[in-house]
């Protein structure tokens, strides 16, 4: 009997909108989203940015549209994207206008910049008129002045008054199809003004932490702010913000929703121990050897390197499939059952080759494959490792008794 999935914390009900065919909020899979770093004007080089942006995980993608030539070059990119492409504006609603034009499939209006009430209700119109959708996105860094005085700085509270006010326009002209973004480069500012979205809309709410800086700091940041917040349910679609090339964003925003099970994985999941005294290879260098060429070959399944065999099997067995170092020899395992021992040199290639086998005929018909002597020799090794190398190969013993000792003494002088 196959067991229910282990989620986080149920996703929090928002409306749904439409950005052509990728559906945002209610129950549609959260989707990820990046931005374009070229210059729109540039079709073939911007197209050539999305396709790798989609080719990474990205749903949706994200393209400044700041001057006239890149309103002319959204009319060449649109038809010919393989995702939905969102203009991004700012100061110039003209912008937004000839967006809409050049048919693209939503807007970005930062309220904090594009201030004039007149001119915001005529994009709404604009774009209710065309069943566009648009993001309200709200950032710590640019709010309107009159905000940062009300509430002493860039608050919770002042990101999301910004996003009401704006909503208010909308609801004037009968506009409601909406998301709704509150970033800041704070992380903690970030979870804090996105709870209370949370708790004061119902729209679909895009996350991200804005101006993270780049790797690795970038992605811890980013992933400290969206993540906590999917684990609560709380969010629709996420953009990771690095200084770093865009393929970076989608291809970390696909992986975080894959580890939370909020998305299928499409590609490799690769684990690998920390190494101990009882490793028998360079864990590292195999793990990495092993990534470089599986991801290559785009494999949706969950691959375990260990360093010994005494342990490793059992610690990695819901992996799809792992090998684990012993005597000079690899353990190759399916779901924790041996299958197949090779020699050391032949490990990665080995693990290669069942990972593609496994990907195109089932685990089943792998295991049914298993050399019926693999379990006897891996027991083997497995015993005669254990034996050379002890019960406490980390002399985590000798510690304990070192750690008694020291805490007797101290109350014992106390």
């Amino acid at each position: 009997m196959s067991r229910p999935p282990v989620i986080a914390a149920a996703r929090r009900p928002t409306r749904q909108i439409r950005l052509g065919p990728v559906l945002v909020g209610g129950d549609a899979p959260v989707t990820v989203q990046s931005m374009t770093t070229t210059k729109t004007a540039d079709v073939e080089g911007t197209l050539s940015q999305i396709y790798a942006l989609a080719a990474a995980g990205a749903d949706i993608v994200r393209c400044t549209c700041n001057e006239e030539e890149a309103a002319e070059g959204l009319a060449h990119i649109v038809p010919r994207a393989p995702v939905p492409i969102v203009a991004d504006i700012h100061f110039h609603h003209e912008m937004a206008l000839a967006a809409l034009e050049a048919g693209v499939q939503g807007l970005r209006l930062n309220p904090g910049n594009l201030r004039k009430e007149a001119e915001i209700k005529q994009v709404a119109e604009e774009a209710k008129a065309r069943g566009v959708p648009i993001r309200i996105g709200v950032n710590a860094g640019s709010l309107h002045p009159d905000l940062y005085k009300r509430y002493g700085g860039a608050t919770p509270e002042a990101l999301v008054e910004s996003a009401r006010m704006e909503l208010a326009y909308f609801a004037e002209v009968g506009f409601e199809d909406v998301k709704i973004s509150v970033k800041a480069s704070s992380v903690p500012l970030m979870i804090a003004a996105y709870r209370l979205a949370s708790e004061t809309f119902d729209h679909p709410l895009h996350l991200g932490v804005t101006e993270a800086g780049p790797p690795p700091g970038g992605l811890i940041k980013g992933t400290a702010g969206i993540g906590t917040l999917l684990a609560e349910g709380i969010g629709d679609t996420i953009r990771y913000s690095l200084t770093a090339d865009p393929v970076e964003e989608a291809r970390a925003g696909r992986q975080l929703l894959e580890a939370l099970g909020l998305r299928e994985r499409r590609g490799l999941d690769l684990i690998a121990c920390p190494s101990c005294g009882r490793a028998e290879i360079d864990v590292i260098g195999v793990a990495r050897a092993v990534q470089e060429a599986l991801e290559a070959r785009e494999l949706p399944i969950q691959v375990a390197v260990m360093g010994c065999v005494v342990n490793g099997p059992g610690e990695a067995r819901e992996a799809d499939l792992g090998i684990a170092a012993g005597r000079r020899r690899g353990h190759l395992f399916i779901k924790g059952k041996i299958v197949r021992v090779v020699p050391e040199e032949e490990m990665v290639a080995a693990l290669v080759e069942e990972a593609e086998r496994l990907v195109a005929e089932g685990i089943e018909a792998r295991l049914a494959a298993a050399d019926d002597r693999a379990e006897a020799e891996a027991e083997a090794d497995r015993r005669a490792l254990f034996e050379a190398r002890g019960a406490d190969v980390n002399h985590s013993s000798e510690k304990v008794e070192l750690i008694r000792r020291v805490v007797h003494e101290h109350d014992a002088g106390g």
